[in-house]
């Protein structure tokens, strides 16, 4: 007769895998609050100076302060934003590396480049949006056109006449400038600049005839030195009320904008990227950052990491159409 009985299981071996399991969830916790111990890292891919670089430093100082540890702002301009979005896609997935981009690496770039050394989507996280970015029609302050119709209507009387400058090939004002030519059925004659801070020079000095500016030409237009016709986006300008957009003169859903914010190595810990997306989006609450933001052009827009990943998606789409019925390239 066997003797064999099927015995238990002891009670301290339970204990013991409920301690593992307890102990493995209280790391993953201690690891989020052990986050951030050392300085942080933004990665700008743009050069000092613009938008995307004022805003990541409008809002490293006040998240340095949050998070009690010092956040580094570095520049690594280039390739639409590409070279940033690359040394911070293989960064490790800590926590401590940032890229501070436009929406157009991710919505646009894709569509440009033929080979990304990266994808911005599989490769990055939305953390937090920081800012919707508008782009604001100008002409040299010596055209005869008074307004966006007679723009138009000079354009489509002389094919190829006109010029307009952009910040170089694929960037946003560039997307712009093609939109309107889509749009409003016209032709003028592209000149690309490196940085929208020379095609601005060049405006004013009349060696273009009209450029889409992302903002920094706005004290300019309020000086005079240059004519604003209208806004590339659904909104008006809370800078410019009286300023139309191309959407009410006749453009129907002309939208330019592009949304910049910070996103995060593929892999980075949700709990550190939902402590992110909170404090930055504090930090857009706050009237000093508000009003900066405002002064640049742009409109700050605190998001959940979700809804901004949508909106690349969204833009993606948009300028995913204007880019392949246009043929633009990267090159």
């Amino acid at each position: 007769m066997s003797t064999h009985h099927h015995t238990p299981a002891r009670p301290w071996r339970l204990a013991a895998v409920a301690a593992a399991l307890l102990s493995l969830g209280s790391m993953t916790s201690a690891l989020a609050q052990a986050w951030p111990d050392k300085p942080l890292k933004v990665i700008v891919g743009f050069p000092p100076g613009g938008a995307a670089d004022q805003i990541a430093r409008l809002v490293s100082t006040p998240l340095a302060t949050a998070l009690a540890q010092p956040v580094v702002v570095e520049n690594r301009p280039g390739a639409n934003g590409n070279i940033a979005g690359e040394a911070v896609a293989k960064s490790p997935a800590d926590g401590y590396t940032l890229l501070m981009g436009s929406g157009g690496m991710v919505s646009v770039n894709p569509h440009l480049y033929p080979r990304m050394p990266f994808d911005p989507v599989k490769d990055l996280v939305p953390v937090a949006s920081a800012a919707r970015v508008l782009v604001y029609l100008m002409a040299r302050p010596t055209i005869e056109a008074k307004n966006v119709q007679e723009l138009i209507a000079y354009a489509k009387a002389n094919p190829g006449r006109l010029t307009y400058g952009s910040a170089g090939n694929g960037s946003s004002p560039h997307l712009a400038g093609e939109m309107l030519k889509s749009q409003a059925g016209m032709f003028a004659v592209h000149v690309p600049y490196r940085g929208a801070a020379p095609a601005l020079t060049d405006l004013m000095g009349g060696q273009i005839d009209y450029y889409f500016d992302p903002g920094i030409g706005l004290s300019h237009a309020k000086a005079g030195r240059t004519k604003l016709l209208a806004v590339g986006s659904l909104k008006r300008s809370p800078l410019f009320p009286d300023v139309p957009t191309l959407d009410e003169v006749g453009l129907k859903g002309f939208d330019a904008d592009s949304v910049f914010g910070f996103y995060a190595p593929a892999g980075t810990p949700p709990a550190v990227i939902t402590r992110l997306n909170t404090e930055i989006n504090k930090i857009l609450a706050t009237a000093a950052v508000k009003d900066r933001i405002t002064a640049l052009g742009g409109d700050a827009l605190p998001l959940s990491p979700a809804e901004f990943g949508k909106r690349g998606m969204d833009d993606s789409q948009r300028f995913g159409a204007i880019i392949k019925e246009r043929k633009i390239t990267a090159e």
